[in-house]
């Protein structure tokens, strides 16, 4: 039965209705693929208003495809450390051990270091088969590694198009179950038992708001047909006055909320919360929330639009402000280029010198990804010339290390060559025809720049060996005791009892006792016990001084030192400055393990803890880098 305050309608004709933004004559009632179009007849609206609030639909329809399809975010490790056959475990474990709609961000990662590395690879066989006398048409190249690499790759994307599958029938399984909602909606209006449809009709609402989403292309046909027909149930059957009354007026206070909220955001700092927010609200708006009176409906709906186009309009002038903008960022970006393209790396004839140079890329490429961000079709053409340019720098750099390798095989090769030689005078008796040649090699190893990694710490051992052997019996016979040699050792025996009675002495006759006892002369090898003695006093002598860490390091160092050369002793030496060559190359991998652990932390901040206490460390670690370059650099100037 029908208000006293509604329209009378021709029974050829449906109700008037609001359908989201318009206000429509339905005329007929059409079916197409099941989905109803109703007609819509426009009410007074202007143009901006209706094409803000269509835009609002429109990116509520393409959010809620997407919320079906969402993949969830997770962490972004750095892959880059790892090796070809790390790689590929890592993305056999991945992919086994995570839903596959969890995992694109480590997969996408671990595909771009493998790429990275496998590409290298293969153009260092392709430039060895080339070298050899190949042909480039020839050049064949297969790896069990990519192989496994590529059958892990086929079976995620497997994967994945199975799930998506799966989702798009979930979405054409819900398009399904909400057209049988419209269905049996109608038939209620047409059939129901006044007693018991407003109950029917509420069941009906809550299994359409169960029903999870549709795809775009229907999200909003399916709403305003099923929104028609909620009208029409309201306005056409014999519901309650008092039931119908109550509804319209919670719909009402509801949706005036909604439209307080609207006009809060107006004001929200961050104009895309505030549309993100707006969406939610035309959702609940359209989904959870049904009819007012008639009377009421175009005012609610009018204001409604209206504080919907203002977060609109701000967010059209906040993309046309970024608009402006992007000249800016460009021009930033391929200012950086230019530096980029006129880098100079033709005075870089060591490792140190590009490791210089990589450093101070490192710094221009940070540059331009901290210059700002550009849309897609702004950023490509810049982004190709940032990627020309970084290229130009890598191939001169990748040439440079190239011809390093070349190099260190055949320093490899003369070091072989010293070692045989070594080995071959190591049981000889010729001592001083054998003692000027082992010399003379060891002079020779020094000059020979580095050997590949893999093989430097064997032949060094079979090198060392070799020449400790030699002179071990070279001492041995040399360093039996005769008169004169058993003068020095009575003569700093008693030196040694004298420095014992040393009380705080200071710097500079610490060093006079220090020449003294080098005065007295050079102990026999089978005495250099008392010399370790000394050396105890002297240290603790040292260490009682008030001076910095580092000085007194470097004082106890030299002391030990001079030692050695006035004793001539250059296998000590020897093995002195490669103790400090190896804690040099240690010092130099913590400092770097230290900096790679930073990156993990780029976006924590400065006073962080954690943080802090790496940074102390690395600079720790740099003042002992220092001071052992400072000892390296004593040994080198002598000639010995």
């Amino acid at each position: 039965m029908l208000e006293n305050n509604e329209e009378n309608v021709d029974k050829t004709e449906s109700k008037v209705e609001e359908v989201v933004n318009e206000t429509s004559n339905v005329e007929t009632e059409k079916v197409a693929d099941t989905v109803e179009v109703v007609e819509e007849e426009t009410t007074v609206k202007t143009d901006d208003t209706v094409d803000a609030v269509e835009e609002i639909e429109k990116s509520i329809a393409v959010d809620a495809e997407k919320e079906a399809h969402k993949e969830d975010e997770s962490a972004v490790v750095d892959y880059s450390k790892l090796s070809l056959e790390d790689l590929v475990a890592e993305l056999s474990r991945t992919i086994s051990n995570n839903p596959i709609q969890k995992i694109k961000n480590q997969v996408e990662s671990i595909k771009s270091a493998f790429n990275q590395q496998f590409g290298a690879l293969l153009a260092e066989k392709k430039a060895a088969f080339l070298e050899a006398g190949g042909n480039s048409i020839d050049f064949q190249f297969s790896s069990p590694i990519k192989s496994e690499y590529n059958n892990l790759l086929s079976d995620y994307k497997k994967q994945r198009d199975a799930h998506y599958n799966d989702l798009d029938k979930q979405l054409s399984n819900n398009l399904e179950k909400k057209l049988s909602v419209i269905e049996q909606l109608k038939d209620l209006i047409e059939n129901a038992d006044t007693a018991t449809m407003y109950k029917s009709f509420r069941a009906l609402q809550d299994t359409w708001r169960a029903i999870g989403p549709v795809s775009k292309n229907h999200y909003n046909d399916t709403w305003k047909t099923f929104h028609h027909h909620v009208e029409r149930f309201y306005d056409l059957l014999h519901l309650s006055n008092d039931f119908r009354d109550l509804d319209f007026k919670h719909n009402l206070e509801e949706k005036l909320k909604i439209i307080d909220k609207v006009n809060a955001l107006v004001e929200e700092a961050d104009i895309n919360v505030a549309f993100k927010e707006l969406q939610d609200l035309h959702k609940i708006w359209k989904e959870d929330i049904g009819p007012v009176s008639q009377e009421m409906r175009e005012d609610v709906w009018q204001k409604f639009s209206a504080a919907t186009k203002k977060i609109h309009d701000r967010r059209h002038d906040h993309f046309r402000e970024m608009r402006s903008k992007y000249q800016e960022i460009i021009d930033k970006k391929l200012a950086i280029v230019d530096k980029l393209n006129a880098y100079d790396t033709s005075n870089n004839k060591s490792h140190n010198d590009w490791q210089k140079s990589i450093k101070e890329v490192e710094v221009l490429r940070q540059e331009y990804f901290n210059s700002g961000k550009l849309p897609y079709s702004k950023s490509e053409e810049v982004w190709q010339k940032f990627k020309g340019a970084t290229k130009k720098f890598n191939s001169a750099k990748n040439v440079f290390y190239k011809h390093e390798k070349n190099d260190q095989q055949d320093n490899l090769k003369k070091k072989m060559e010293l070692i045989e030689l070594a080995e071959s005078l190591k049981e000889s008796d010729d001592w001083e025809s054998s003692t000027n040649t082992l010399k003379k090699i060891q002079s020779d190893w020094k000059k020979i720049g580095h050997v590949p990694r893999k093989f430097s710490d064997d032949i060094w051992k079979r090198f060392k060996a070799a020449c400790n052997h030699y002179f071990d019996r070279y001492h041995d016979q040399k360093n039996s005791l005769n008169k004169d040699q058993q003068v020095v050792v009575d003569a700093k025996k008693a030196f040694l009892e004298t420095v014992k009675e040393l009380k705080e002495p200071t710097k500079d006759e610490i060093l006079e006792v220090i020449n003294n006892w080098r005065d007295l002369g050079a102990l026999p090898r089978n005495a250099r016990h008392i010399d370790g003695k000394f050396n105890k006093l002297i240290d603790r002598a040292l260490g009682g001084l008030d001076l910095g860490k580092n000085e007194v390091s470097m004082l106890k160092f030299t002391h030990v030192i001079d030692s050695l050369a006035a004793d001539d002793d250059v296998r000590k030496l020897d093995s002195e400055q490669m103790f400090v060559r190896k804690k040099i190359d240690e010092v130099v991998k913590e400092i770097q393990q230290l900096e790679n652990n930073l990156g993990f932390f780029s976006n924590a901040k400065d006073d962080n803890p954690l943080v802090l206490n790496v940074k102390n460390r690395v600079n720790e670690f740099k003042e002992d880098l220092a001071l052992w370059k400072t000892k390296l650099t004593y040994i080198k100037k002598l000639d010995y």
